[in-house]
Formats: structure tokens, sequence, C-alpha cells
């Protein structure tokens, strides 16, 4: 068995059959391949690592360069994805030999955490992975908002097919990953194949300035506007893009808008009738999972008041005793026992359980009750790692 790394022009000879298999309709058409190799020219930052026996390409996993807001810092991420092996080579344990492979590499690459989609979050996290929210879609017939129409707003919304909307589009996406805990985008070099994609935007800007932009289609007249996430910074414009749905009363029965799983739709409106629900089951359907590659690179971010020595276990990427500190609302980490508090570790924590800590989706009793750390240094935890729920942006 060989492992190696790939180039973007080799992943359609290699990749390609084992994904096309794993995600897509099969068999395929030629047409399918084809279509494959001319996207390749995006995917040239992307890290491919491959298992061969052979001559014969028996799975595959893939890194995306992304960047990602982590309590307020943004940091390089590895965005896992492309994992897929051969039917006849499943259970032979390849993706576990490869997926750390990628990890490790990442990391020594300058990604400090990574993020999924999993197929099935109990494989991934045995990688140390945890869940975070899935994202929620609002649905409501757009008569629901029909206030907005008469609302004189200081502002106007612009219509325009993405490839010509596409800077005012970015500009609200990084606006997003400056300010927003979870979020996250793709580097330039994959990003640019989302401008070609037939799509519709609405910008929001007031004062000439970009206050809100989201990414659409209309399937059918009397159907359905169906939008992609909310790229607001702050109710203004949401309120213009709301204002743009409603205008849209006589021309579809309903609008679906994915949103932040902080929003609450129902609050939109008084007389709003609205669904707003997630999906979660397995494979197809699961809710994104993320982790801490690098603890040192997490000085600096905000924390609450509190200093704790934690053992991360049983992970090689991030695993050992690290002092933990909350310097004026500044986190700083220490390798090994050194620090005021404690000269040995007052808390052992998985991967995951660190993690969970850190992105806020766990407090520590939880981190408890799912078997991911000890039920110690409860309060000092919490007061460091306070609730706060990530929100993944994932819009392609």
């Amino acid at each position: 068995m060989e492992f190696r790394q790939i180039g973007a022009a080799e992943r359609t000879t290699t990749m390609f059959p084992l994904v096309a298999y794993a995600f897509k309709p099969s068999p395929w058409a030629p047409e399918d391949e084809a279509a494959y190799a001319e996207r390749m020219r995006f995917y040239e930052t992307t890290v491919s690592l491959i298992a061969e026996e052979d001559g014969q390409t028996l799975a595959g996993v893939a890194a995306l360069r992304m960047r990602q807001n982590v309590r307020g810092v943004v940091h390089d991420m590895a965005g896992v994805a492309s994992v897929a092996t051969h039917p006849a080579a499943r259970r032979r344990g390849l993706v576990r030999e490869l997926l750390p492979r990628l990890l490790r590499q990442m990391r020594a690459e300058g990604c400090a955490v990574s993020a999924l989609y999993p197929f099935r979050p109990s494989f991934y996290a045995r990688f140390g992975f945890v869940g975070i929210p899935a994202h929620r879609t609002a649905v409501f017939a757009p008569q629901g908002l029909s206030h907005l129409v008469r609302a004189d707003l200081p502002g106007e919304v612009e219509r325009l097919p993405l490839s010509e909307g596409w800077a005012a589009y970015d500009s609200a996406i990084q606006r997003r990953l400056a300010g927003r805990h979870g979020f996250s985008v793709f580097d330039e070099v994959r990003a640019a194949e989302f401008r070609e994609l037939k799509s519709w935007v609405a910008v929001a800007r007031a004062g000439g300035e970009v206050v809100g932009a989201v990414r659409y289609r209309i399937d059918a007249h009397g159907g359905e506007l169906v939008a992609q996430d909310l790229h607001c910074s702050g109710p203004l414009g949401r309120a213009l893009l709301l204002q743009f749905f409603a205008r849209h009363v006589d021309q579809v029965a309903r609008v679906s808008v994915r949103h932040d799983p902080a929003d609450v739709p129902e609050l939109w409106g008084t007389d709003l009738e609205v669904t707003s629900k997630t999906r979660v089951d397995n494979p197809t359907h699961n809710a994104p999972m993320v982790r801490v590659l690098d603890v040192a690179a997490l000085s600096g971010m905000p924390a609450g008041p509190g200093e704790v020595t934690v053992e991360i276990v049983d992970d090689e990427l991030i695993g050992g005793v690290w002092h933990l500190a909350s310097d004026g609302g500044t986190l700083t980490v220490t390798k090994g026992t050194k620090g005021t508090k404690s000269t040995s570790p007052s808390v052992r924590l998985t991967a995951a359980g660190f993690s969970a800590l850190v992105y806020g989706v766990l407090d520590p009793v939880e981190v408890f009750t799912r078997g991911l750390g000890e039920l110690t240094e409860v309060d000092t935890l919490a007061a460091m790692f306070p609730r706060e729920m990530p929100y993944l942006f994932a819009d392609f």
C-alpha cells in the first residue's frame, strides 16, 4: 500500500471514481467525468491524499484551505472533504490512516482548526471532532411580511446575477467572517468557482454601504423562492432583504431561506406563519463537526476569567498538558505544567471535549455526560469558555 499526495490534475483519474461512486448517482456518464476535470482548476490549493495498491486508487481524502472565526479570532482552517473508499476496500482502515496524515499536514502548514460534514458523526468523533449546530431553514408565505412592503426603509436592494454581484456578495461574507463565531470561507482559488453559479444575488445597501446580501433562485411561477443564507451586518440589512422577499407576494407561494441558528424567524413579523427547522440523519443530512488542531495557536482568543491546567488525552495532534489562563480577557496558552495555579493537570479532556469547550457547543457538565472529559473544574471552565453557538457557513 502506498500513501501519497496528488495534485489537482491527478484527482480526475484517482479520486473522481471514488467520490462519484460514493456521493453521486451512478454509473456516471463520460460527460460527468469531463465536467469534473474542468473544475479541477478550482482545486489547485486543495491538499489531496490517496491510498494506492498495485496502481489502483482505493481511498482518498482532501482538505480545502479555508478560514474560520473562532470566538472572534480568524484562523486558517482545514475543510475536510472528498473522503471516499472503493467498496471492495472498505473496512480495511484506509481512511483511518489517511485522515490523521491529512490533519498532521494541515496543522504543519498552519491550520489551527478543522471542520467537515460527516457521513456518520461517530466515525469522525474518533478523530477528535465534535458536532456543532446545523443550519436552520425558515419557510413562510411572503404575505406574512406585508408590513415590510409599506415600510420606508433607509436603503435599497439591487438584484444581480451572481457573477455581476460577486464583489458585493463577497464583501458581505467577509464581514460576517470577521464578526461571527464559527463562520468560515474558502480561499480565493476555491471560491472562484462559485462566481459562475447560475444564481441571483440580492444586495442590500444603506448609505452606499453593503449591509446585507443573499443568494437565491426561483423554482417556478407560483412556486418557491429558495434563498441561501442571509448575510447581514445588522437588523437594517435583514429588514431590507426580507422586504425584497415580500415583494414577490404575487409571484411565489413560499419563501425558504437558510438562517443563522441564532436567528428567530418567528419574530420577523407579527402575523408571520413560519416553520423553522433542521434535518439531521445519516448519511446525507448531518450537522457539521469541528476540532482544534493546534492549542498554542489559540493564544490571544477571548476568554472569560480563570486559570486551569488541562491534560488532553489520546490525541497525537493536541495531546499533552496545557496551562490555560485568562489575562485581561485574553487566553494565554503554555505547553506543559508551568503555571501559577497548579503543577499538574486538574482536568482531563479528550480532543473532542476540549474542542467542544473552545467552540462553545457544550458546557463542562455536558462534556462529562458525553464521555469527553472529567467532571472537575466545572466553574472555571464554564467561566473561561462560555456557551457560544457557532455558525458554520457552507453556502455552496
